[in-house]
């Protein structure tokens, strides 16, 4: 909070349920209608993920939300709320949360900031680059030590390009693939599939770290519905492949990375043979992070290599 007011130059409105573990969905679609009511305030900013705002859905009000648009920042579980309101004809923005991001120990990652910074304060074309080095292990919360210096980056491989022969520009739709699998399950924020054609379509995973299979079968479950085939170009965020559950060393971990990249092909080679693909995009769980709109603009040139997207 400290570097938002005094890094970014905002004024910080802490809202009930914020830490407050244990808050009912009713309780946090009470924060999310006061902010969203109160025209002081110009963006709102999810404190971190979870797993279960998809209980907060159906106790939104839709003409409150419309009536006084703005912009939301978050991803992982709050690829719920994104959707709602990208539903609602409101754009969000995929990424940034204060204690993940923000929270960064020793400081924000500089590509973090500068994607958040163009995100909050200006308006138009902002060319996402891929990171040189990267970051998927992390230090325990609850150890100060932790906070102590930055994290440690590993050097990171630049995007991989699939099917890059054309220049395609579109909607984003996307978040968090597990997420968007429990969306579906529930049919909550997901229109017919046709409504998506010509979007350009993102996703990431978790530190839960899903099983290549499992992200075969959701993707898998949405080339059944139909949806994949809408997408003419997926950004696939690089995988998240440490945990403290699951501590891969160095080859486990481009073991599963590559496990999952595979697992991709394979369900878009069955559904959406045509679709151009890049991997690897810093837009999820890892270090750095870049925003990437929810219901604005993406161009994806795969002639030059080239991702843009319009804040």
């Amino acid at each position: 909070m400290r570097r938002l007011q005094e890094d970014f130059g905002l004024k910080v409105v802490e809202y009930p349920t914020t830490r407050r573990v244990g808050a009912t969905p009713e309780e946090r679609a009470a924060d999310i209608h006061a902010a969203f009511a109160d025209p002081e305030i110009k963006a709102v900013i999810a404190s971190i993920g979870g797993d279960d705002q998809i209980a907060v859905l159906p106790h939104l009000d839709r003409d409150l939300l419309r009536a006084g648009p703005k912009p939301f920042f978050g991803y992982s579980d709050n690829t719920n709320l994104l959707l709602f309101l990208r539903d609602l004809g409101i754009v969000g923005y995929h990424g940034g949360s204060v204690m993940v991001e923000l929270g960064r120990p020793g400081a924000l990652h500089p590509s973090t900031a500068a994607s958040l910074r163009a995100a909050l304060f200006t308006s138009g074309e902002f060319e996402l680059t891929s990171a040189s080095s990267y970051g998927d292990v992390n230090g325990p919360w609850d150890d100060p030590h932790t906070f102590a210096s930055e994290p440690h980056m590993e050097p990171a491989d630049g995007w991989s390009w699939h099917y890059a022969d054309r220049v395609v520009e579109g909607i984003g739709w996307g978040g968090n693939l597990e997420v968007i699998s429990w969306m579906l399950m529930a049919d909550r924020a997901v229109q017919p599939a046709e409504t998506y054609a010509g979007n350009v379509l993102f996703l990431e995973t978790s530190e839960e770290m899903p099983r290549a299979e499992e992200v075969y079968r959701i993707l898998r479950s949405m080339g059944e519905r139909g949806l994949l085939r809408q997408f003419p170009a997926l950004l696939m965020g690089r995988a998240k492949s440490w945990s403290f559950e699951n501590r891969l060393d160095a080859q486990g971990k481009a073991g599963f990375r590559l496990q999952q990249r595979e697992a991709v092909l394979r369900a878009l080679q069955q559904y959406a043979p045509d679709t151009m693909v890049v991997f690897d995009v810093d837009l999820g769980h890892t270090d750095p992070q870049l925003v990437v709109p929810v219901g604005g603009r993406i161009r994806v040139d795969g002639p030059a290599r080239r991702i843009v997207v319009t804040y």
